[in-house]
Formats: C-alpha cells, structure tokens, sequence
C-alpha cells in the first residue's frame, strides 16, 4: 500500500451545506476477524472474504498471518482476500516466528491467543506505543491454559513472548475491563485448545458489541458451536477441524462511516453511507452504527432510504451519554458537541486511554485549542461550546484524532492537520473521501 502525505494538510470550509452519498471501505474489525478465523479453519478449503478492509491493520495482521506459515493472497484491485487450505497437520504452520504488528491493538491480541493454540515459540512486537498497551491480562489467562505467555519487559506491555505446546483446555479466568479484544482473542482460540474451554469473565467488560460481533462470527459464520452462560461464562468445545464458510462478505466500516454521519450533523447537511439499513442502527454486527442515535439526541434526523443509513443535520443541542460500547466514536462526537448548544458529557470511556494514543487527554487538549472549553475527568468528559478559531491540530499518530479533529475544518477556517498520513491505519483514502462532501468528484 503507498499513499503520499503531506506533513500537513489544511481543511477548507463546505462552501455550501453537502447533500451526498458516500462509499466507506470495509470494517477493519470484521477484516482481521475473519483473517484469523479462516486461517485457523482452512484445512480443506480456501475461504475468501471479499470486501476486505485494505489499511495498515489488516495489512500487518496478513503479512503475520504469512509468517506463520500461512498462504494469503490478496487482490486489492477488487478487495478481495484469500487464506488457502494449512496444508500442515500443525494448528499453526510455522514453529517460530518473529512478528512486528506495528500499532495495531487486535493483530497483537488475536494473534497473542491464536499464536498459542500452535507448537513453538512466538515473539510479537510493535511500535512504540504498543510497548505502552496494556495486555497483560490477556497473559495472565493464557498462562492459566499452560502457556509460557510474558511480557519481555516484565510490564505487562509488548514486546511479548509466547513458548507453547498447545493450549490444554480447562477453565480459564480473564479481565475484559481494558479491552474486549481479550476476550475475543481467547475465543477464537479456544476452539482449537486440546480439550474444551470454560472461560470465566471477571469483573466489567468494555465494547460490548466488539464481543457479541466475535460471537456473531464463530457461531453464525465459521460455526464453531459455544455457549454463553450469560455475558459471564462461556463454554468452547475443542473442534480442530471446523470449516469456514467458502466466501465472506465484510460489511463497510461503521467507525468510518461515523465521520460523514458527523459532518452532516455539523454542516447541517444530508449524507448517505451505502451498506447500511436505516434499521442497522439497533440489530448491527457493529455496534457504532448506533453512533446515529446519539445524533439523533442531539436533534439530527434518520429519515429512511433503500440507498443508505442517512443522517440530516439539524440544530444541535448537548447530549449526556455513556459511549463504553461505541467508545471509537468518541472524538467524533467531541467534534460534532462543539457546534452544539449546551455541554455534552461523555461517559464511562476511561478504557480509550490504553487506545493508539490517550484519547480522553488527547481530545481534551486538542479541542481546547481550537477554542472549545473542556472538563476532562478520569472516565470521560464534558464539552462546553465556545466560539472556534482555526489552528494547527496535533493528532498524536492517532488516525481516529486525524479524521475526527478535521471535522471542525469544515465550518470552521484555518484547520490543519499534522500527520494526516496516521489515517493509514485504518482508512487510507479518507482525504480523497472527505472531498467528496463538496460535491466535486
């Protein structure tokens, strides 16, 4: 993937209020999902997902996926992605394997759980901030599976070592407080442990939909029978030999499509996203589709239509709302409450701190120089509107700070953005995209 980005990027003003329809690229989450699940199932056939997400996450999680024995290949032109039958008797082709994840928080903790269903030793590493991402948790379960699982800095960060043999089967303890992406990488994993799996959830969980979504996909998708004793207990049979359906669609990407949403909330615009229902909003694989609702609080409008989930902006007033299960939202609407009238509090985020950057601190700090007031809290904030001025924005390699802060840019004059190139990470043409909001292209 190469995309040249300035060091810089000013966001021009709408010169008039977008009416538009728009096309957002495939869910990331979903993406590398899949990835994982096809690879640990393809033993006799291929399965292709097509619409697959093309970005710096999923690109990382297949150029793993291939170090690890793994046949992928990947026909960009038509986003599609193929993982070719393990034509090994080993869960996990490779032995050992040196894996560089770079910043992305699911190829390290799917991996971390998938790497120890095999037979060998696995090292996996990231960027700097990775080496400040919390998974320690995530150890401490696989150790209790009989996996020599730890963290190389004794942090309880990357870089991590995993030594395995297999996970044995058993019960197994793990915290989801910090990410849900734990659990959901020991789920994935645990079809192919030895013996069956009872895994017992402690304490508080975070992005609730990111795990029904997991669920969603071993049951309905790769058919990998489990129970769930309510959001507790979940018990996994051992099934080595599961088989993944042939072709997988991936839905587009409901975080990305939350920034169009916004900027017609903003603007006071129509925008339509294609892919999704206007029903989407409640019954969604991905719980961000319900990012809408909250728009809808704060006086938007979703009027129906065949050709996408529209949002039609309206005038705005503060919404008081807890964002843990749609927390990658957040700076969107820290970006949509600064055109509002009256504060808006966001609730029950602290987890976002462990994120690609401090989110809550970063978003604090960022919309105050652009002129909004900010109260920032240890789970959260509270917005108070206040006349914007343009200014260089720092987005802390952060792509949802990028796509979020140059939102304000739309109404507001002299936005820039530094390191516009971080959007990579998960949506490297959304500059291309955004332009489309002024009804040129």
């Amino acid at each position: 993937m190469s995309h040249e980005y300035p060091a810089e990027l000013e966001i021009l003003p709408l010169a008039k209020i977008p009416s538009a329809t728009v096309t957002v690229p495939g869910s990331k989450s979903i993406t590398n999902r899949a990835l994982v699940l096809a690879a640990l199932a393809s033993r006799d056939e291929a399965c292709t997902l097509n619409g697959a997400l093309r970005s710096e996450d999923t690109e990382v999680m297949i150029d793993c996926l291939r170090k690890l024995g793994f046949r992928v290949e990947a026909d960009w032109n038509q986003f599609r992605v193929t993982v070719h039958p393990n034509e090994t008797d080993r869960i996990i082709p490779a032995k050992k394997a040196d894996l560089f994840v770079a910043n992305s928080g699911t190829t390290m903790r799917f991996l971390a759980a998938m790497v120890s269903a095999g037979d060998g030793e696995y090292r996996l590493d990231g960027v700097p901030r990775m080496r400040e991402r919390p998974i320690q948790d995530l150890l401490d379960a696989l150790r209790q599976l009989g996996v020599d699982a730890r963290s190389e800095t004794k942090n309880g960060c990357p870089p991590i070592r995993i030594r395995t043999s297999g996970l044995k089967g058993g019960e197994v303890r793990v915290r989801a407080d910090v990410s849900s992406q734990f659990l959901s990488g020991l789920m994935m994993a645990s079809a192919y442990a030895d013996n069956d799996v009872t895994i017992r959830v402690e304490g508080s969980r975070v992005s609730e939909p990111y795990i029904r979504m997991t669920e969603a996909m071993m049951g309905a998708d790769w058919l990998i029978g489990f129970s769930a004793i309510g959001p507790e207990v979940y018990t996994i049979p051992a099934s080595p030999r599961v088989q993944g359906p042939r072709e997988y669609p991936v839905d587009p990407d409901a975080s990305a499509a939350s920034y169009f949403w916004a900027a017609a909330a903003i603007t006071g615009g129509t925008v339509a996203v294609r892919g999704f229902k206007s029903g989407d909003a409640i019954g969604s694989l991905q719980g961000d589709v319900r990012f809408v609702r909250v728009l809808e609080q704060m006086g938007c409008e979703i009027p129906y239509s065949a050709d996408g989930l529209i949002v039609q902006g309206g005038k705005l007033h503060g919404v008081d709302v807890d964002m843990n299960d749609i927390s990658d939202t957040v700076m969107t609407l820290g970006a949509v409450a600064c055109f509002a009238e009256g504060p808006t509090t966001i609730r029950n985020i602290a987890h976002i701190r462990h994120k690609e950057t401090d989110r809550i601190a970063a978003l604090a700090t960022e919309l105050r120089k652009l002129g909004a007031e900010v109260e920032e809290r240890d789970d959260g904030l509270t917005i108070h509107p206040r006349p914007l001025k343009g200014c260089a924005v720092d987005t802390y390699n952060d792509h949802r700070m990028a796509m979020s802060l140059a939102l304000v840019g739309l109404k507001v004059p002299h936005v820039i953005i530094r390191n516009p190139g971080c959007v990579a990470k998960t949506y490297p043409e959304f500059w291309q995209d955004l332009e489309k909001l002024r009804g040129n292209l």
